[in-house]
């Protein structure tokens, strides 16, 4: 995805290239912006949030990828993440279960005046696809109208709080509710397909 994003910037730089942290620097719109993978899940998010305040970074905003959870979220369409569902293992050696993980409201505001008609509303970040009792646990928190499962928001939006900072995590659906996961993962790789103009779409917002 950092590679995507290169194209939407001026000025670019590539930084470094270890392990799964790829950086560049770049311009959009006059602004200097800073683009960083962070890898899968939780532990590899927390380092690169961890060591990008360290060098003063005030605000990091997510472009990634979720499965929705309620059958009507299409392919290739955005899900804003206005809190997250901390089931995940990592943010819970920060805080207790019960912190609330939830983003910088100025952002979910800016994100509605830009694209109206996303979905706006909680997420599920998580720990892994292939549990034996995935499908029923993620039936069990579509039923509380979550919107989506990723596996890095919760802990983008918990040590955003914890650090002062300003948060916010863009998702592009890439796996239809209760459809195949290896299926809508390949078709992220296509850049042909609808969910590849949804990548494109969350870059831009």
């Amino acid at each position: 995805r950092v590679d995507t994003i290169k194209l939407f910037l001026s000025n670019t730089s590539d930084l470094a290239f270890n392990r799964e942290y790829k950086s560049i620097t770049g311009e959009f719109e006059g602004e200097k912006i800073l683009v960083i993978s962070t890898g899968i899940g939780a532990p590899s998010t927390a380092i690169a949030i961890e060591e990008l305040t360290n060098i003063g970074i005030t605000t990091i905003i997510r472009v990634g990828s979720c499965g929705a959870m309620q059958k009507g979220i299409q392919l290739g369409e955005l899900v804003i993440s206005t809190g997250s569902v901390r089931d995940e293992g990592l943010t819970k050696k920060y805080v207790p279960a019960d912190f609330p993980a939830i983003p910088t409201p100025d952002l979910i505001s800016k994100a509605k005046s830009l694209v109206p008609n996303a979905y706006f509303g909680i997420t599920r970040s998580h720990d892994g696809f292939y549990m034996q009792k995935n499908a029923e646990t993620e039936a069990f928190w579509s039923d509380f109208s979550i919107l989506g499962g990723d596996m890095e928001t919760s802990t983008l939006y918990v040590l955003g709080s914890l650090k002062g900072i300003s948060t916010l995590s863009i998702l592009n659906n890439v796996v239809l509710y209760e459809a195949d996961l290896n299926e809508g993962v390949n078709s992220l790789v296509n850049e042909d397909t609808i969910v590849s103009k949804g990548e494109r779409d969350s870059i831009e917002l």
